[in-house]
């Protein structure tokens, strides 16, 4: 699934799957200016900032279960957002500081460090990444990404897929070469 964030015309919190299909919107009430999302693959939630309501909400993956994490004037400053074991992290671009939240009470704010200039904030863990189980975008045996000529998107679950072009081209009757 891919999530992101809206604030056009109507502000949400949306998912589809990773060809574009199946679009939901999580969020879509009491919501303004969602600028930062963060998941949690384990527990299956998205956590957000709301700069213009000044603050940090969770949902799970459904849109159900809401709650907030932290409220208050100081949010308006905050942009990336990051969620590592028990904390939230994100980058206050008022005084350039990274910030770690307590992503279940809102409490125990810390400034762990500044910075020269960020607008964005990624956890790195040394511990390595599980193994990613084999997906219908894997390469065949011409190296071709799912059998598809250009690109290849995973679809409704990781034993499908759908092929795509690149700019300039349209998908043929096949279904996966471009021409």
């Amino acid at each position: 699934k891919l999530f992101f964030t809206d604030y056009g015309n109507a502000a949400k919190v949306e998912r589809c799957d990773m060809d574009g299909m199946n679009r939901t919107w999580i969020v879509d009430s009491k919501i303004e200016q969602p600028t930062a999302l963060a998941l949690d693959l384990i527990n299956k939630y998205v956590y957000w900032l709301d700069i213009y309501l000044e603050s940090v909400e969770v949902v799970d993956y459904q849109g159900r279960r809401r709650q907030t994490i932290t409220k208050g004037r100081q949010i308006r400053h905050l942009c990336g957002l990051a969620v590592f074991e028990n904390y939230l992290y994100t980058v206050n671009s008022d005084n350039l500081s990274i910030l770690r939240i307590n992503r279940y009470n809102g409490t125990d704010v810390q400034a762990l460090a500044r910075l020269d200039n960020a607008k964005e904030i990624r956890v790195y863990h040394k511990r390595p990444q599980a193994a990613a189980r084999s997906h219908a975008c894997e390469a065949d045996p011409h190296g071709m990404p799912g059998g598809c000529s250009h690109i290849c998107l995973l679809s409704s679950s990781y034993k499908a897929r759908t092929c795509r072009c690149r700019t300039g081209f349209i998908l043929g009757s096949d279904g996966r070469s471009c021409k």
